[in-house]
């Protein structure tokens, strides 16, 4: 079998809660929104200052790439923020309007996405050219040296599988009675890092493979500051008490403990320095600019109580990680679960969230360049 089928094989699939109803991603990816809002300005920015738009033919249809787009509408606001801002840079060029070329715009997520829910709300009015790509953005998706800008928020701390170790009975990094690394032995923090390491050479081989030489890659990913330990980053803690409630339910007999024993979340956070080691190790793209977007999320500052924030929080997470938990410990859990999770976030929200929102939530914008393919 060749490697690259190897690894489409192997890569799971973590699609988000589909539809548009009381807990899909949809209606509850507002933190995701407010992250692409936070970017534009520097997006707009790269673009203008980086895209070398008059080395590309001027019959040329642009082409964007969106991966991990999952159902909307947050990837359509991205990619119009995208595409406003290389017109800006062909107004700046002397470029007419009539000038200014075709976009063909690529949605991309896993092929259990929903994409019918995608693609019946596209805006009407959109001036590009749209279609679907189904698969694992850690394989190879487009031909070679197609695309001229790739964009992905929010969505390369999923990683393409739950790493081998720790489900693993036999090894040092079985992480019994735990879904995530926070707290765990240092064997499972290696393992989760190593898998990180992994799939992102294979995110940057890919990816340079696809992008035109001069091309750009925008990438907006939750991080762990590098002077910030695992157990103070927000999203970890989040996470964990997921994991909490689980381990409840295990031990009130409501979940077995080989069902928790065999689940873990298939995510991982990396810091600004590991992200620009595996770019270096890629050796194929320079880093443009690479800057933080911490920022207080202002729809939950904007709920008065700590019961309102914990809901906003437990149906965000619910969004994300419903399939998975319904996959593996079945649907008629999910109801339980997170209410016991509503309630523990409302119970330890300001000593465990709140009073770490200003140092230890990250978002970081990263501009990289294709470099110019050596024969």
């Amino acid at each position: 079998m060749a490697p690259e089928k190897e690894m489409r094989d192997e890569c799971g699939a973590y699609p988000m809660k589909s539809g548009d109803g009381l807990h899909s991603y949809s209606n509850n990816s507002y933190f995701q929104r407010e992250v692409v809002n936070a970017s534009k300005q520097l997006v707009t920015q790269a673009i203008v200052e980086t895209l070398d738009i008059l080395k590309f033919s001027p019959t040329t249809t642009i082409k964007v790439a969106d991966l991990g787009c999952s159902v909307g509408p947050n990837t359509f606001l991205a990619v119009q923020n995208i595409l406003d801002a290389i017109e800006l840079k062909c107004q700046n060029q002397g470029l007419l309007k009539s000038q200014i070329p075709e976009f063909q715009v690529f949605f991309n997520d896993q092929t259990s996405n929903d994409f019918n829910t995608l693609f019946s709300s596209l805006p009407p009015n959109r001036l590009y050219h749209a279609a679907g790509v189904p698969g694992s953005f850690y394989s190879r998706l487009f031909p070679n040296h197609s695309l001229h800008i790739v964009h992905s928020s929010i969505s390369i701390h999923w990683l393409s599988r739950v790493p081998k170790e720790v489900v693993d009975r036999t090894s040092l990094a079985w992480n019994k009675g735990r879904i995530y690394y926070l707290n765990a032995a240092d064997e499972v923090v290696e393992a989760y890092s190593a898998q990180c390491a992994e799939d992102m050479g294979r995110f940057l081989k890919a990816r340079a493979e696809e992008i035109a030489d001069g091309g750009l890659m925008i990438l907006i990913f939750s991080a762990r500051p590098n002077q910030i330990p695992h157990s103070q980053l927000v999203a970890n803690l989040i996470n964990d008490m997921l994991g909490s409630c689980l381990s409840d339910m295990a031990k009130k007999g409501i979940v077995s403990e080989e069902k928790l024993d065999t689940f873990n979340l298939p995510v991982y956070h990396m810091s600004p320095q590991e992200f620009e080691e595996a770019v270096e190790r890629n050796g194929c793209f320079s880093i443009e600019r690479m800057n933080n977007l911490s920022f207080s999320s202002p729809s939950l500052q904007s709920l008065v109580s700590n019961y309102q924030k914990a809901q906003a929080i437990s149906f965000h997470i619910r969004a994300v990680t419903e399939e998975l938990i319904k996959a593996h410990f079945g649907e008629e859990i999910l109801d339980q679960l997170f209410d016991s999770y509503s309630k523990k976030l409302e119970e330890e929200y300001y000593s465990m969230i709140e009073s770490k929102m200003t140092s230890s939530v990250l978002n970081f914008c990263a501009v990289l360049k294709r470099k110019k393919t050596t024969n």
